[in-house]
């Protein structure tokens, strides 16, 4: 494929000063809901969030921004009611974001509910071209659009926020609306704008729901080494401490150092002298009732039934087929570099390693990955395709001859083996 044609004229331009787009700070909450009406009745519109969660469980919602309608608004999440956005997310509208994951799970914790309809930016720049950049690369390659420099050690929560933090806060929805024109201009151009919307559907549906704290322990590396009835230990005192982190809103590390949960798993303390031993475990980790709490865990291990464990699934392959995913992953690599796709957009090395192993589900065997990719990968896996280097650096695949090549123990060729 032509790269001059996927850059066209929608590709590079030259870097401006920063942008300083007019913007309302709206800590009132007849203020937001105006803004939220007018919004609702446009095509599009733009959303961000800034948030804090280092030293919570649950992610803590500072600031909301929006835009739509040519309207700029930076919405005081601590001083306003934020759930009557959820009007807005369940409209017609297009809610256009940048890299949506979290925040989407912020919307359905505050509001209830994600948008009904999705357009992440960074999803899109991947069927273009562009990897997966971050807003302000994206943005100045697309439209010329030099954001503000970000302070990543900025207060979301402090009041009054700083006029540079409402600032940069703006810039983050304030253009994506010609950000989207721009690339959607080019995915129809490319015959991908279907795939992307796929794409943005299935990000928008998949659940960010906490995890279940019964699976909590697999999230614990030492912990899947563990054998017998340690596991079960493990299993018990893991979702005990994710339940325990959801109720006091404490990272679970805080609740409890993922060191102290395999000490338990091994040696289970039987009373509150042997768990003050354990190691990483200390005075805070035992407060307002949490000894005796998991202690009771510590039980509940000992006697799960063994039908009751769940067992993480099987990572990778059977080593038998470790060469199969490798081979199959480089031309995944090399067909995403020659359709100008971001790799990881394509499949993952977990989405190849399932094709391998015969999963139905993964990503590979449906929508628009099958038709690029899966179907050439299974015809490789299956022996009816071969890979070959096309004699300037890049592999292709082709229809396999069946004929072995012969090669000599001092590594020459000697054709076709008879």
């Amino acid at each position: 494929m032509d790269r001059r044609r996927l850059r066209g004229r929608h590709g590079e331009r030259a870097v401006g000063t920063p942008a300083r787009p007019p913007y309302r700070w709206i800590d009132d909450q007849r203020g937001f809901e105006d803004f939220v009406a007018r919004a609702a009745s446009c095509p599009t519109y733009a959303l961000d969030t800034e948030f804090h969660r280092e030293r919570t469980y649950w992610a803590h919602l500072a600031v909301v921004q929006l835009a739509a309608g040519g309207e700029v608004a930076v919405v005081d999440a601590l001083a306003v009611d934020v759930t009557p956005l959820r009007a807005l997310l369940e409209s017609d509208a297009a809610c256009l974001m940048h890299a949506a994951s979290q925040d989407l799970e912020i919307l359905e914790r505050a509001c209830g509910t994600g948008p009904a309809r999705l357009v992440d930016t960074q999803v899109a720049a991947g069927f273009v071209g562009l990897g997966s950049p971050g807003l302000g690369t994206l943005l100045q390659r697309r439209l010329g659009v030099t954001l503000p420099k970000a302070d990543r050690l900025t207060d979301w929560l402090r009041r009054p926020l700083s006029e540079e933090a409402r600032l940069y806060a703006a810039t983050d929805v304030a253009y994506l609306d010609p950000l989207w024109d721009s690339l959607r201009a080019e995915l129809e151009e490319l015959g991908r704008l279907g795939w992307a919307l796929d794409e943005f559907e299935q990000l928008r549906t998949r659940h960010a729901e906490p995890p279940d704290p019964e699976v909590a322990w697999w999230r614990i590396k030492e912990a899947r080494r563990l054998k017998g009835r340690a596991r079960c230990v493990a299993q018990a005192v893991a979702a005990w401490r994710e339940r325990r982190a959801r109720t006091v809103d404490r990272p679970v590390r805080h609740v409890l150092p993922d060191l102290s949960v395999v000490a338990i798993a091994e040696r289970p303390p039987k009373d509150a002298r042997e768990l003050a031993r354990v190691r990483g475990v200390d005075g805070r980790h035992l407060k307002g009732g949490a000894a005796e709490e998991l202690l009771a865990a510590v039980r509940e291990g000992l006697e799960l039934p063994e039908e009751a464990l769940r067992l993480p699934p099987r990572d990778g392959v059977d080593p038998v087929f470790r060469p199969a995913v490798t081979l199959a992953s480089a031309w995944v690599s090399q067909l995403a570099k020659d359709a100008a796709l971001d790799t990881s957009l394509v499949a993952t090395r977990a989405d190849i390693e399932g094709l391998v192993r015969g999963d139905p589900t993964s990503r590979l065997l449906s929508g628009w990955r099958a038709e690029v990719a899966g179907e050439p990968v299974r015809r490789l896996l299956e022996g009816r395709a071969a890979l070959a280097f096309d004699g300037e650096g890049s592999l292709v695949i082709e229809a396999r001859s069946h004929r072995p090549v012969a090669v000599d123990r001092d590594g020459s060729d000697d054709g076709a083996a008879a």
